[in-house]
């Protein structure tokens, strides 16, 4: 059975858009082999299909893949909820590895915990197709720019300044 990611509106960036965005913005992600299985606003699902270029010694995915998965699934999650903000950036990520995850598909299952205006706090699990217990929980914040709009799309302010 596959977790889904719930949600009842519609993601402001949609899945090619953002795939667009993370392949050409963030080149370096395309050696992940990322897919969006799905995107609603506040989730999203992202999977790395398992590739040998992503193993390290002890035949187990590496932890720098795990974290780049993990941030491209944050990423993910962030503009679902305030739309094609290519300047929203991490400013902070706990990753807390509990499994060694094996050679096979990871599954990233983000959320959105809190959106403000400058920051969003979000969590993903990662979690491998081979078993069922999770590999990893990551915790993250993002900064979201002043000038970015995101706030006034959220709240209909329509170009009033931030107090």
């Amino acid at each position: 059975m596959q977790p889904t990611v719930p949600s009842t509106t519609e993601s402001l960036i949609s899945a090619p858009e953002f795939l667009e965005l993370i392949r050409y913005g963030v080149p370096f992600s395309r050696f992940l082999h990322v897919s969006v299985e799905e995107l609603v606003h506040g989730a999203a699902r992202l999977r790395m299909a398992y590739h040998p270029d992503v193993l390290r010694p002890g035949g187990t995915i590496s932890g720098p893949a795990l974290m780049m998965l993990a941030d491209c699934a944050m990423y993910a999650v962030v503009l679902s909820a305030i739309g094609r903000v290519e300047l929203a950036v991490t400013t902070s990520m706990n990753i807390n590895f509990l499994h060694r995850p094996p050679q096979a598909d990871v599954l990233a299952l983000g959320s959105l915990l809190k959106l403000g205006r400058r920051l969003a706090v979000m969590q993903v699990e990662l979690k491998s197709d081979a078993h069922s217990e999770p590999v990893a929980h990551v915790t993250g914040t993002y900064s979201i720019p002043p000038d970015s709009g995101a706030h006034r799309e959220r709240d209909g302010s329509k170009g009033q300044r931030d107090r």
